[in-house]
């Protein structure tokens, strides 16, 4: 356990470095899904501050801060995490990078992973070389997970991959998806499921993309016909693949739960809501009251998310708790959004308006309380698992 000079000398060099190479233009601003580093092959930069960033923080690891040295990461522990999320906070530095890589499948991989794997697929996610998303979802399979029916065939030396996963995020920009796989249909649904790490490049993979009431095309449809998928490219155990998804899920809940705290770029919701408004003109009672408790909802949801960190140190984690985190973080981030839109009055009602494009962000937030567990879902689980409520 490092000493409070120790964490001091840790505080002041991180600093320095921030202060050094984090560009002016990374710092505050309001934050919304246009200004998110995503990486891979084939994205493209905002702008050459934001590859700075992100190459820069890459090299020294901060892209993924408390992963391993070998794999890419900072190796930081838990109290220099808490410092590094301080700092970054302090001077409103956006994070480096943000990938699906980094928020569920690296965890994965760190538990279930070989250490070849972890060599051969980490390292890239870090420096935000390749791109990965998530093929869960399918037409006949969203609540009820597992009964996924894509199909992997054994071939020998690889499965032979059939089928169709339906929301999957990103999947057009994507270079690599994990994908949860039936390899064995005579097993109970749980029992006869992997998770399988598939190229995007490869033939038979298709995607088409699904336009949302917001204009974009986050989510696609994903197509296999005949993949050819090598048998070392799947994570743990053969039809023992539901429980790196479980897993998985856990954290996926918990990055869904950091989305209605990361909106305002470090800085006061109030403060940003004040930015919407025309010169002379005060924010309204109700409006500020309501901007009040968004912003205390969200630090103690912060603070709630910190303390389950605390416990996965030493050795507990979130676990069924990661319901209540998604949940929560769901709301606050529309909750956010619905402030800015009213803060904004007609302006925010523009599409790329003198605000930006706020109705588009507005309307990807009805998404939240669907991906990554439907909010009915999750109150369901926090009823049962958390609060032992029911049968």
């Amino acid at each position: 356990m490092q000493s409070n000079q120790e964490l001091e000398g840790f505080r002041v060099e991180l600093r320095d470095w921030l202060e050094a190479n984090c560009p002016a233009e990374m710092r505050g601003g309001e934050a919304s899904e246009s200004s998110i580093c995503w990486g891979g092959k084939n994205f493209e930069f905002a702008s050459d501050a934001q590859r700075d960033w992100m190459e820069r923080a890459a090299s020294k690891g901060y892209t993924v801060p408390t992963w391993p040295v070998e794999y890419g990461g900072a190796g930081l522990n838990r109290a220099q995490e808490k410092i590094f999320k301080e700092e970054m906070d302090r001077i409103g530095a956006r994070s480096p990078l943000d990938s699906f890589g980094i928020w569920m499948l690296g965890p994965a991989l760190l538990h279930f992973g070989s250490h070849e794997q972890k060599l051969h697929y980490l390292p890239p996610i870090a420096r935000g070389e390749i791109r990965w998303c998530q093929g869960y979802s399918e037409p006949g399979a969203g609540s009820d997970l597992a009964s996924v029916q894509t199909k992997g065939e054994d071939k020998g030396d690889h499965w032979l991959v059939n089928g169709q996963k339906i929301w999957t995020s990103y999947a057009d920009k994507a270079d690599w998806i994990f994908a949860l796989i039936r390899t064995d249909r005579e097993a109970p649904k749980h029992k006869g499921i992997s998770f399988l790490l598939i190229n995007m490049e490869d033939a038979g993979v298709e995607t088409r993309p699904i336009k949302l009431i917001s204009g974009a095309s986050v989510f696609c449809e994903t197509f296999f016909t005949d993949v050819k998928v090598p048998k070392h490219q799947i994570v743990g155990t053969e039809n023992r693949g539901w429980d790196v998804a479980k897993y998985l899920l856990t954290h996926e809940r918990e990055m869904i739960s950091g989305g209605g705290q990361g909106l305002s770029g470090g800085r006061a919701l109030g403060a940003v809501l004040n930015e919407s408004l025309g010169e002379g003109q005060e924010m309204e009672t109700t409006l500020r009251a309501d901007a009040m408790r968004c912003e205390v909802d969200a630090l103690a949801t912060g603070l709630t998310l910190e303390r389950y960190k605390d416990q996965a140190e030493a050795g507990t984690g979130a676990g069924d708790a990661s319901a209540m985190l998604k949940y929560m973080g769901t709301e606050l981030n529309k909750q956010r959004h619905e402030l800015l839109m009213a803060a904004g009055g007609s302006d925010a009602l523009e599409w790329d308006g003198p605000l930006g494009n706020r109705p588009a962000d507005w309307l990807r937030t009805k998404a939240n309380s669907i991906e990554g567990g439907t909010s009915e879902v999750m109150l369901s689980i926090v009823s049962r698992r958390v609060l032992g409520l029911g049968a």
